[in-house]
This record gives structure tokens, C-alpha cells and sequence, in this order.
């Protein structure tokens, strides 16, 4: 029962705050406080750090950015919030989330402290590639430079009185992200059609694009990306593959390991079919581009081989 108590506890306290900080904001001429001034960045809440260097990207020092999701140990899907991301939210004028359910804890923070000068988006409705019953909308080098766009416009919205700057940050981006799309036109040219495997969807929005013919059963994939057991006739499927050597790949997220997946790399591993590992956090000390770029290289890599 205390587990259960617990959340209510602290977003009692929470909500105190939240009317402090409203009371201290608000002025007499109903000046709109989400507005930031020339001298002080605008306060950023991206639920996943990808997101998070993203807007770092565009905005450069006019922002100050909170990850919440940055441990790339930790299930996306499992996590649960703290006080001290509830008052981060509570604080912040541009909340990222990826949205699509991936990560509704987010949606509980922002209902915990309403504001209607608060600019909230959500990736997975911005996105203009989507696969069935696939949430990893940033997988897709489309979808990001839709977002970034989407950011910038909100960045403006706040602060235009850096207005050029962040448009000028936008070309940047677009710019690195172009080097990403092109090692993935390479990797098309040659190895279109080569049959690889996937431990789950997230590699989707990147495999398809480039050509690559994924023979692990959806099936299996979907329920590795839940939590889930997959079924029994896909495992044999996906063990099959690897041991009759139908796949010259394994791609598995280093974030979904179970007792199958695992399986399936030692298989791998048996038959000397590389194995290239993706995460759904990006790790420490990269951008977004140089995190799809490293993987990108290492499944290059591995398809020569």
C-alpha cells in the first residue's frame, strides 16, 4: 500500500510549488511570463535525451534543457517519474516527449501542473513516417528533421529575438543529419535486399529505408519490443534463420535483452553472423547524429564481412 501512496505524497507537494512559482511569475500588466527575455534561457524538458540534444542543437546557449530519460540501463517503458521531474516539468516552457504511449508518464507531469502558456510537443503526432504499432518514431532521419523544424518554430515563438540564430541552428542540423541519410543511401547501394535479422521494431524505420530485407517474423519483434513472450512458432522462425544461416546480420536493441533475444545472439554468435547492437537511449557524450551514424558504421561493418 505505501508504493501506492507515494506519487500522491509527493505531487501534493509538487502542486504547492507549482502555485508558488505561479504566484512569483505573474505580474501586474499580465505580461505572458513564457516568454523569454533576452538574458535568461528558455527552460526545456525533453522526456528522452535525444530529444534533449536536439533542442540543444537549435538552441544553442538561448536554451537550458532537462533529459529525464539519459540511462540507457534504464526500460523507457518502466520508468517511473521523481518529485524532481515533476518541478522540472512544472518549470519548463517547451516540454519533447515522443508520445504514441511510449512515455504517458510524461502526460501524468504535465497534467500535475497545468499551463496554458506551456508549448508541449509530441514527436509521434509531428512525424510523418509511421509503422504500424512502431512508437520509435526517431529512428526515422525524416521525422527528425520534421521535429527539429517544429522545434525551431517554437523556439521562435518564445524568444524571436534570437530568431535568426535558431534558424541558422536548423541549417546546422540539417546539415549533419544529411551526412546520416547519406551513409544509409550508401549501405542501400550496396546491400540492397540482404536478408538480416531483428530482435524488435525499433530498426524498422531505418532497415526499410535502406533496402534490407528483415526476416525475423513481426510478430516476434512486436512482442520483444512490449515485454512480451514471443510465439512459440516464431521463435523456431527466428532461431532457424540464424542456424540454417538465412540471415548474414543479427540487429538487436541492447535495451530489450530476455532470456530469447539472448538465445538468439549465442546462436549468432555460434555461426559467426555478426552482431550489431542499437539502444533506444542515445549513450553519453554524442548528438543525435553521431549516434545513428556510429551504428550505421558498425552495420556496415558487419554486411561486409
Amino acid at each position: 500500500m505505501a508504493t501506492q501512496r507515494k506519487p500522491f505524497i509527493w505531487l501534493s507537494f509538487i502542486f504547492i510549488i507549482v502555485f508558488l512559482l505561479s504566484a512569483c511569475g505573474s505580474t501586474a500588466s499580465g505580461t505572458n511570463t513564457n516568454t523569454a527575455s533576452s538574458n535568461q534561457p528558455i527552460s526545456v524538458v525533453a522526456a528522452e535525451n535525444f530529444y534533449g540534444d536536439i533542442v540543444k542543437q537549435l538552441g544553442g546557449n538561448q536554451v537550458n534543457v532537462t533529459s529525464i530519460l539519459s540511462d540507457p540501463n534504464v526500460d523507457p517503458h518502466e520508468y517511473e517519474t521523481t518529485p524532481k521531474d515533476a518541478m522540472a516539468v512544472a518549470q519548463a516552457q517547451l516540454v519533447i516527449e515522443n508520445g504514441g504511449g511510449y512515455d504517458s508518464w510524461l502526460d501524468k507531469l504535465l497534467s500535475s501542473s497545468p499551463n496554458q502558456n506551456r508549448i508541449v510537443l509530441k514527436a509521434f503526432d509531428i512525424a510523418k513516417v509511421k509503422l504500424p504499432d512502431n512508437e520509435h518514431v526517431w529512428y526515422s532521419l525524416e521525422n527528425m528533421q520534421t521535429l527539429a523544424t517544429s522545434i525551431t518554430a517554437s523556439l521562435k515563438k518564445i524568444d524571436a529575438a534570437h530568431a535568426n540564430s535558431f534558424e541558422s541552428n536548423l541549417q546546422t542540423f540539417s546539415q549533419a543529419l544529411q551526412q546520416v541519410q547519406q551513409k544509409m543511401s550508401t549501405i542501400k547501394a550496396s546491400y540492397n535486399h540482404t536478408p538480416v535479422g531483428l530482435t524488435e521494431t525499433i530498426f524498422l524505420y531505418q532497415a526499410e529505408p535502406m533496402g534490407l530485407n528483415v526476416l525475423t517474423p513481426l510478430e516476434f519483434q512486436k512482442a520483444v519490443a512490449e515485454g512480451n513472450d514471443p510465439p512459440a512458432d516464431t521463435v523456431i522462425t527466428a532461431e532457424n534463420q540464424i542456424t540454417r544461416r538465412q540471415i548474414k546480420v543479427l540487429i538487436y536493441n541492447e535495451q530489450t535483452v530476455s532470456p530469447v533475444t539472448t538465445k538468439l545472439q549465442n546462436d549468432a554468435k555460434a555461426q559467426h553472423i555478426p552482431i550489431v547492437a542499437v539502444t533506444e537511449t542515445m549513450p553519453a557524450g554524442k548528438t543525435y547524429q553521431a549516434w545513428m551514424l556510429d551504428q550505421l558504421n558498425q552495420l556496415e561493418k558487419s554486411l561486409e564481412k
